[in-house]
């Protein structure tokens, strides 16, 4: 089925697990295909994102197997099956729902930019710079003693990106750049985690991109922010990351307001959390937060304690705050959840000196403990009064 058509270059369709571009006329491709089609062509007619497999217990069958390892017999595979030319292909392969794809558009005079994103980040999202696992050796099949040749691509941002003006072959790559760091910008914004290690994450570890220029005319040289074709990458690449993540994960701003959805790269669930917290609680108070768990971590004023606090860490973890202050930022910030739980700013202070006993420490389990505390004094005082207020 045909989705949409933009500058009379480019037509957008998608049938059952696959949304692929028509090229109408000529453009140059820079894309992350595995494939002999990979990298920079001038030659190309389609461009397509195909589901794989399932997004859980799925990915490593023989069709995952044919997309790391063998990725012109995956794309011969697909293209025969779709009617396209496989040799004028390139190809992105994921887990994500193609019903889930969102297509944003921008434009500015004559420039016009269109993204087409997939996306899913639940279980494969990462920080560049995380522990990995996947080495490909020198030596064929080799397995290394230090890595290992498997892949998880259970969590996937894919985007095909349309100008419909020539770019150099050096703006292409600045394209990515300028698209790779909007991606990011929306997980940031999401507050999504890694899921290797307890920083946010950058991306996932299986990501994909393809921009295609339409050929002729005077080339764009720079695609930076800066310039204007620039910022519509930005943009549309934005946008599509943050709906194609609201549909394929329910990952919303007003979702992620929540307590949780900050503490989960420490390495936390929810139940665990609410376990966490009711040690620091009486049995019937312990009951009684379980029953009520999700309305007392969606608070927003909660949310916000806690949110500042991890960012605090964060901080103190990049080096800009010194080590020496930790004690007592994290007592007056905790003593800041503590408050926001019960309702009781007048309490902050003696909260703050209750919670300066604490084991104060930016070790991620000692550091859930110590919120879990604060949010545990917090919600032992939230139903208790002064007799003179009683």
């Amino acid at each position: 089925m045909k989705l949409a058509e933009f500058y009379g270059g480019i037509e957008i369709n998608r049938e059952e697990k696959i949304v692929y571009a028509r090229l109408i006329s000529p453009h140059r491709v820079l894309s992350t295909c595995r494939s002999s089609t990979g990298g920079l062509h001038d030659d190309l007619l389609y461009i397509f994102n195909h589901q794989s497999c399932e997004p859980k217990g799925d990915h490593m069958n023989t069709r995952m197997h044919k997309v790391i390892d063998r990725p012109d017999e995956y794309k011969k595979d697909v293209s025969d099956r779709y009617n396209l030319p496989s040799q004028k292909c390139a190809t992105l392969g994921t887990a994500a729902n193609m019903n889930n794809a969102a297509i944003c558009h921008e434009r500015f005079c004559d420039l016009e930019v269109v993204t087409v994103c997939t996306g899913g980040v639940e279980g494969n999202a990462g920080r560049a710079g995380d522990p990995a696992s996947y080495y490909e050796s020198q030596k064929d099949n080799e397995d290394s003693e230090n890595g290992q040749r498997s892949i998880s691509i259970v969590g996937t941002i894919n985007a095909m990106i349309f100008i419909n003006r020539e770019l150099t072959p050096g703006a292409m790559v600045t394209a990515v750049i300028t698209a790779t760091e909007a991606k990011t910008a929306a997980l940031q914004e999401l507050e999504v985690p890694s899921r290797y290690s307890d920083e946010l994450a950058t991306g996932t570890g299986t990501d994909q991109i393809a921009v295609a220029s339409k050929l002729g005319g005077e080339a764009i040289s720079y695609a930076g922010k800066h310039s204007k074709v620039g910022e519509l990458i930005g943009r549309t690449m934005h946008d599509a990351v943050k709906r194609t993540l609201a549909l394929q994960n329910s990952l919303t701003p007003a979702g992620q307001c929540s307590s949780f959805s900050h503490l989960e790269r420490l390495g936390t669930s929810e139940k665990e959390l609410c376990q966490k917290i009711g040690e620091f609680l009486c049995k019937d108070d312990a009951d009684v937060l379980e029953m009520n768990f999700s309305n007392i971590v969606k608070d927003p004023l909660t949310v916000a304690a806690v949110a500042a606090l991890m960012h605090l860490r964060d901080k103190f973890l990049w080096g800009i705050l010194p080590d020496s202050c930790i004690p007592e930022v994290l007592a007056a910030y905790g003593a800041q959840i503590s408050a926001a739980v019960s309702g009781k700013s007048n309490r902050s202070h003696a909260y703050m000196q209750m919670l300066s006993a604490s084991d104060m420490s930016l070790e991620k389990h000692a550091f859930l403990g110590f919120v879990c505390k604060a949010l545990a004094l917090g919600f032992k005082e939230k139903w208790s009064y002064p007799e003179s207020q009683a």
